[in-house]
């Protein structure tokens, strides 16, 4: 048993979409089984997904300062202090090189999660980045003491996928069920454009569930697009359940993103767009290896395109097959306990 506060700083906007928060939720969750509490440090205005780390049994501060700025550094320490916490996790592209200094300068253990190098250099006591993509080469401006826990070994899954660890996943003659996936905001909405393109599949008794997330601003035009569809098309949002919206699709259409190790995890063969430039290397690296077939930058897609290559993907088997297989290889489920482990087990600098 763990007995120990853990920070997390976080935030999530429709701008910054709420996938940040969501894995710090799948760490938060295996500490909480410990027996550790947790407090999600958070700036801006209350948002959807506080209700849910809310009903998690997390607690939720608000900052009353800038986020990122010198000032959110000394608020966050000054909260684990008073909590008594000797860790902070920081997730984040907005809390770069400064902030990690100005948090060490406060002698607190601090894990960074990080997807692409963007901080420049690391002051960390432990960097964190779970993607297919993660090398040292990332990393070389950082100090003595920073480790690096790198790969899909890493990966934070939330706790209703852990059921699912040794659950096969079936792999039908014809895919008829679809899941569609794009983030927990799409500013951009390219699920409008996804619906758009399942008119142009050609086979009958095609089932589509729309994941639409809770910091979507796009909802009801959605179901205005969804009402006219010639297609078994519901909506879902605010879902919980995703682990079994996944065992029940044949195939996804998803954002690029953390949402492609819960696809993976789950064996479920994934048509992948990506929606932020930091998803570009990790779905190219996916795709190169088998497991997911990559459509690249949704502003180059056309409504045609998506289609053809869904309609394709529908009526191939083997493909769907080996798919399946490679991801299942590539995410074990059990990535947070080995990030807590590294945490327990780290010696963190006071510098």
């Amino acid at each position: 048993m763990i007995h120990q506060n853990l920070v997390i700083r976080s935030d999530s906007s429709v701008q910054i979409g709420t996938g940040h928060i969501m894995r710090c939720l799948s760490l938060a969750q295996a500490w909480k089984d410990q027996g550790g509490e947790i407090i999600f440090v958070i700036a801006g205005k209350p948002s959807t997904i506080e209700a849910r780390l809310q009903s998690e049994g997390m607690k939720v501060l608000h900052l009353s300062v800038d986020a990122s700025s010198n000032e959110d550094a000394q608020q966050t320490a000054n909260i684990a202090q008073q909590l008594g916490a000797s860790w902070i996790v920081v997730d984040g592209y907005h809390l770069g090189r400064e902030y990690q200094k100005a948090l060490k300068s406060h002698g607190v253990g601090l894990l960074f999660v990080d997807d692409y190098g963007h901080a420049e250099h690391y002051y960390a006591d432990l960097v964190l980045n779970q993607n297919i993509s993660a090398s040292e080469n990332l990393y070389t401006n950082r100090e003595s003491y920073t480790q690096l826990l790198l790969g899909t070994k890493y990966t934070l899954l939330r706790r209703e996928f852990w059921k699912w660890q040794s659950l096969p996943k079936e792999i039908t003659l014809i895919a008829h069920k679809i899941l569609v996936t794009l983030g927990g905001s799409d500013p951009d909405n390219v699920t409008l454009k996804v619906v758009q393109a399942l008119q142009q599949v050609n086979i009958d008794c095609l089932d589509v569930i729309v994941v639409v997330g809770g910091s979507n601003p796009h909802y009801a035009v959605l179901q205005a697009e969804i009402a006219l569809s010639r297609k078994l098309i519901s909506s879902q949002q605010n879902v919980n359940s995703m682990p079994e919206l996944m065992a029940w699709a044949d195939i996804a259409i998803a954002a690029g993103g953390s949402t492609n190790w819960e696809l993976a995890f789950m064996g479920l063969p994934s048509i992948v767009i990506t929606v932020a430039d930091n998803q570009k290397v990790i779905a190219d690296e996916l795709a190169v290896q088998g497991i997911i077939i990559n459509l690249g930058w949704h502003q180059d897609l056309t409504i045609e395109q998506i289609g053809l290559v869904l309609q394709g993907l529908i009526g191939d088997r083997p493909k769907r097959q080996i798919m399946s297989k490679k991801a299942r290889e590539l995410v074990d489920g059990i990535g947070s306990q080995r990030v807590i482990d590294a945490i327990i087990n780290a010696k963190h600098s006071n510098t």
